[in-house]
């Protein structure tokens, strides 16, 4: 493998080492932490290979930048971190509800009772859901969590989306809905 092709933070396979990641790189060698140790290695010569999953576009003609932007925006809407129109969080809603009001009326008659446009309650439902998910796809990739604390985690993640069914009685559709996974 040639220097020039490693970066920093890279995932490495050595035939003798394992697996190990590019700490620096310097004109000739780099320097790699094995689970081990550290150790300086020529690329170039020591059978050293690339352990991350490789692309290779070919045939491919278009501006990167926009190659970049549709890879960002379809990205983003699949890890659904981007923000979703209201006409799109209305449409999740059912019909009975829509246009409606939730009223919160507090036990003492003296204080004022709080409106808040089911629209807007159910967009902060659909958002904290959406949250959640994303939260739950970072638990589930992070790489410096053993199996044990991603269960640990996941296993909160699950009380949260129990503790949400209640709203459930919102969604028009069933696969929209808040599930316990545990």
């Amino acid at each position: 493998m040639k220097l020039e092709a490693l970066h920093v933070g890279m995932k490495i396979r050595h035939p003798e080492y394992g697996v190990g990641t590019v700490r620096s790189i310097s004109e000739h060698a780099a320097e790699i932490r094995f689970d081990d140790q550290q150790r300086t290695l020529h690329p170039e010569h020591s059978g050293v290979e690339s352990a991350e999953p490789q692309a290779e576009i070919t045939g491919l003609s278009m501006p990167l930048s926009t190659l970049i932007a549709e890879t960002v925006h379809r990205l983003s809407k699949e890890l659904k971190l981007e923000r979703e129109s209201e006409m799109e969080v209305v449409e999740q809603l059912g019909t009975r509800w829509r246009n409606g009001t939730f009223i919160i009326k507090p036990a003492d008659a003296s204080l004022q009772a709080k409106e808040v446009p089911l629209e807007t309650f159910f967009h902060k439902i659909v958002m904290m859901r959406n949250n959640l998910r994303v939260l739950e796809q970072k638990v589930n990739a992070h790489s410096q969590l053993s199996d044990a604390e991603k269960f640990d985690m996941q296993q909160y993640i699950s009380k949260c989306y129990g503790s949400m069914t209640t709203f459930n009685i919102f969604f028009k559709n069933e696969e929209d809905q808040f599930r316990s996974k545990g």
